[in-house]
């Protein structure tokens, strides 16, 4: 345990009187809100979706969340930590999007549930058989680093034109987050917990003003969602279809996921003051989220992962109790039932959608420099690695977009370019072969700051 840390409430105490819990518990939907609600609103444009169908899409993601945080903080790690919607899987879900978006959304959600379906199946073998422990020997920041960055850049085409609906919301949102996050954050926390929820909102009212938001989204939405039919709980697209190339890509998007949570866990523990996070401990959280993403596929949602905005929630708060989480998954729950919920969400103006990529992608993509810095970025091997996986995860895609890449068999040649076609899947590959062939020292690779010797 950390000495000197003084927690408010720890992992098995209850805050009384409820409503402090309660209050406890929104703070942590607040803190996911922004983040949980964004990644649907980033996919919608590519699919094409009505605003009622992002009034469904929004609130599953918000049902499956509830559901994964459930399964993580009772049977996973049984640490406090949020599990939501997951930036990771954005490369391979444009990938996917493109490849089927010919047939109409429900069928690009279809196939996104079931490549998400099969990938989960991945993540609880890899959780629950103590697998992870192997991948990491195997995964270092040479490796993840360009993976995480390539979520935000191979993204680029989207930004701008997305905005160029309206320049003027898209600045706001963009001028906001800096704003927010930069200038007011350090010296008000509160600003630096919300600030993209906050640059959407004052957004939000500047296009109301403007006469850019129309509320027939919320008008149409039903009170209730039912749990069968369409737009339902369960199943809200369609039976999954399944595809053996978008399980491959999606693949990328598991790993580094998998990997930041194993970070996260670690982050968590430390903030919540618990006793020493044990290899069991972990492998039983890694298999919880490939439950929770099986479970939230099923119900219309998409692949989830631990909440690091949440973690520095517990950091600052101190409050570390398990109780409040679970306030949050009923909170979380009931947001993916009412349907007006989801129908507010659906009136943002496309052109804020635009202004987040900007600012977002961008972001991620330095996350995932910064990651790379864990190894040692002076060394030609790793310069050569990097640079040449990155510039691959952009250029390959470009060229099966272009050439019309085909050859029997039919089912191999659909493998191929669903891979080709997907920059973090190229990255992730290349990197993974190129990273273990040539030789390096664990320090060299950035082994050490995972204690993990090869």
């Amino acid at each position: 345990m950390s000495e000197g840390r003084k927690m408010v409430y720890t992992l098995d105490e209850i805050p009384k009187p409820f409503g402090k819990a309660l209050g406890l518990g929104i703070q942590h939907v607040l803190t996911m809100f922004g983040a949980t609600v964004s990644v649907p609103l980033i996919i919608a444009p590519a699919l094409g979706a009505t605003p009622e169908q992002i009034a469904i899409l929004v609130a599953s993601v918000m049902l499956a969340s509830g559901i994964a945080t459930f399964f993580q903080v009772n049977f996973g790690t049984r640490l406090p930590i949020i599990q939501g919607v997951s930036f990771s899987f954005l490369g391979p879900f444009f990938a996917i999007i493109g490849m089927t978006i010919a047939g109409g959304m429900e069928v690009s959600m279809q196939h996104i549930a079931g490549a998400i379906l099969l990938g989960a199946i991945v993540e609880m073998l890899i959780g629950f058989t103590g697998l992870i422990g192997m991948l990491k020997k195997y995964t270092s920041p040479v490796v993840i680093g360009p993976v995480i960055a390539m979520i935000g850049l191979a993204l680029y085409q989207a930004g701008a034109p997305l905005a160029a609906a309206n320049w003027w919301l898209a600045i706001t949102v963009i001028v906001f987050a800096f704003f927010f996050s930069l200038i007011l954050g350090p010296k008000k926390p509160f600003f630096s917990l919300f600030p993209i929820l906050l640059a959407i909102i004052v957004a939000y009212v500047l296009g109301i003003i403007l006469g850019e938001v129309s509320f027939d989204a919320v008008r149409n939405a039903p009170w209730i969602r039912m749990p069968w039919g369409p737009g339902g709980w369960v199943l809200p697209w369609g039976m999954p279809k399944f595809e053996v190339g978008f399980f491959l890509i999606i693949l990328a998007g598991y790993l580094a996921s998998i990997i930041e949570s194993y970070g996260d866990y670690h982050s968590i523990n430390e903030a919540a003051d618990g006793p020493p996070l044990t290899n069991k401990q972990i492998s039983r959280g890694i298999g919880m989220e490939g439950l929770g993403c099986f479970v939230g596929a099923l119900f219309g949602g998409l692949a989830s992962t631990s909440y690091t905005e949440n973690i520095g929630l517990v950091g600052l708060t101190k409050v570390a109790s398990r109780y409040v989480v679970n306030i949050a998954v009923v909170i979380l729950i009931l947001m993916g039932i009412i349907g007006k919920f989801g129908g507010l969400v659906a009136t943002i103006p496309g052109s804020i959608v635009g202004g987040l990529y900007c600012t977002l992608f961008g972001m991620i993509a330095s996350i995932g420099i910064s990651n790379s810095a864990k190894s040692d970025l002076s060394s030609m091997r790793n310069q050569m690695i990097m640079g040449f996986i990155l510039f691959m995860g952009l250029s390959l895609p470009f060229y099966f977009k272009n050439a019309g890449v085909s050859f029997e068999p039919q089912w191999l040649s659909n493998i191929v370019v669903s891979i080709g076609s997907t920059g973090m899947a190229v990255t992730a590959i290349l990197g993974l072969i190129l990273d273990n062939v040539i030789p390096g020292t664990d320090e060299e690779r950035g082994l050490h700051m995972y204690g993990e010797k090869k």
